[in-house]
C-alpha cells in the first residue's frame, strides 16, 4: 500500500505566512503526476500556480476554496487508489487538528544572508543544500522575492542563491557607476564570497545583461546562462516605463507602470505595489534607479549589446521571453538565435516581462 504525500501551502517569499486557493485545477480522483498544475494560489502580492511534488491520485481536498490558510499547512492529500479512505479521513482530521491546535510545523523557507562584496552589503536567499550552484539575479527595480516562484522548485536539486543587486532590496543602495561592468563584478564577487567556483546564472531583463557581462569577464566561473526577457538584445525598450518608475512617487504613478510588466495586469496587486513603493522610498534607491536608467538608455533606445557579449562565450546559452511582453520586445529573442544558432530559445505565449512569475516551470523547465 502507498503512501499518503501531504500537498501543504508553500512559502512564496519572505514575509508571506498565509495563501488561499482561488482555484483547483484537478478534481478528487484525478491522477497526477510530479509537476501537474493543481491549484491557483493567492497571497498577498501575487497569485501562483501550485505544481504537484508528488505522483498519485488526488484523493481529498482539506482546504477550502477561498479561505486563509497558514504557510505549510495541509490543502489536499495525494495516495495511491488502494490506500483506504478510512486513512485518508484520518490524516485530513490530523492535518485540521494541526492547524486548529497551533502544532503546525511551518516551513520556514529560504535562509536570508548577507556578504560583504567590494565594500558593499550584499543581501542574498539560499534554499537547496545539495546539487549544482543556480544564481538568479533579477531586473531593473526588483529584487530576489521576484524570483519566488522559481527558487524553491528549483531547490529539490540544487543550492540556489537569489541576490539583491546593489541598489536594490536589502543590499546597499550604491551603485558606483552603474555600469554592467561594475555589477558583473558584484556577481563574480558575490560567487567568491558564497565559495561557489563554478555556478549556473539565470538573470532577467537588466540581471540577464549582469550575467552575460559577468561569463565575459569570467567564464571559466559560468557553467551555463539563463537569459529571461534580457536587455541588450535589441534597440527597442518601454523607455517610459523606465523612467517612469525611477520617478514614479506615488501609488497612482507607480501601478499602471507596474502592470506592463504582466500579461495579465490583473496580477498586480495593492500590496505589491505599497511595497515597491516602500522600497522606492529607501534612501539612495532614487539615484541608484536614475543611474541604472543611463545604463540602460541611450535616449530611448537600449545602450547595451548582450548579443554582442554572447557572440563572445562558448558557454550554453538558453533565452526564456514572454510573448506579450510589453518593456522589451520578444522579437529581440530572434537577435540571439541569429547570433547564437546553439542557444535554446523558448518564448511562453500569454506571459509578459515577468515571464519567470506568470509562467515560471518555463524557466525552471530551461535550468533542467
Amino acid at each position: 500500500m502507498g503512501e499518503i504525500h501531504k500537498v501543504t501551502m508553500p512559502k512564496w517569499g519572505l514575509s508571506m505566512t498565509h495563501g488561499k486557493v482561488i482555484e483547483w485545477l484537478v478534481a478528487e480522483g484525478d491522477e497526477v503526476a510530479a509537476g501537474t498544475e493543481l491549484a491557483d494560489i493567492e497571497t498577498e502580492k501575487i497569485a501562483g500556480t501550485l505544481e504537484a511534488a508528488d505522483a498519485g491520485v488526488v484523493r481529498r481536498f482539506v482546504a477550502d476554496v477561498g479561505a486563509d490558510v497558514p504557510v505549510s499547512a495541509t490543502i489536499a492529500l495525494v495516495a495511491p487508489a488502494d490506500v483506504p479512505d478510512s486513512e485518508i479521513d484520518a490524516a485530513a482530521a490530523a492535518a485540521a487538528e494541526e492547524v486548529a491546535a497551533g502544532t503546525l510545523a511551518v516551513d520556514e523557507g529560504p535562509v536570508v544572508s548577507t556578504v560583504e562584496v567590494a565594500g558593499r552589503t550584499l543581501s542574498y536567499v539560499t534554499a537547496g543544500e545539495e546539487g549544482e550552484t543556480v544564481v538568479l539575479v533579477h531586473g531593473y527595480g526588483g529584487d530576489a522575492n521576484s524570483w519566488l516562484f522559481v527558487q524553491e522548485p528549483l531547490a529539490a536539486k540544487h543550492v540556489v542563491h537569489a541576490v539583491d543587486l546593489p541598489g536594490h532590496g536589502a543590499s546597499s543602495k550604491d551603485v558606483g557607476d552603474g555600469s554592467l561592468a561594475t555589477l558583473a563584478e558584484v556577481v563574480l564577487g558575490f560567487l567568491d564570497a558564497a565559495g561557489t567556483g563554478r555556478a549556473h546564472l539565470v538573470g532577467h531583463s537588466l540581471g540577464g545583461a549582469v550575467i552575460a557581462a559577468a561569463a565575459a569577464q569570467a567564464p571559466e566561473r559560468v557553467a551555463s546562462l539563463t537569459l529571461v526577457a534580457p536587455a541588450g538584445c535589441g534597440t527597442e525598450a518601454d523607455a517610459e516605463y523606465l523612467r517612469g518608475f525611477a520617478g514614479a512617487q506615488s501609488r497612482r504613478d507607480l501601478k499602471p507602470l507596474v502592470g506592463r510588466l504582466f500579461a495579465d495586469s490583473g496580477q498586480v496587486t495593492r500590496q505589491l505595489v505599497d511595497d515597491l513603493l516602500k522600497y522606492k522610498r529607501l534612501d539612495g534607491v532614487d539615484a541608484a534607479l536614475h543611474r541604472l536608467v543611463d545604463t540602460l538608455l541611450d535616449g530611448d533606445r537600449q545602450r547595451i549589446d548582450t548579443v554582442a557579449t554572447l557572440t563572445q562565450l562558448s558557454v550554453p546559452v538558453t533565452v526564456v521571453w514572454g510573448a506579450a511582453d510589453q518593456i522589451l520586445p520578444a522579437a529581440h529573442a530572434e537577435n540571439v538565435r541569429r547570433a547564437r544558432p546553439d542557444a535554446k530559445v523558448t518564448v511562453v505565449p500569454d506571459a509578459g516581462h515577468m515571464v519567470h512569475m506568470e509562467a515560471p516551470p518555463s524557466v525552471r523547465e530551461a535550468l533542467t
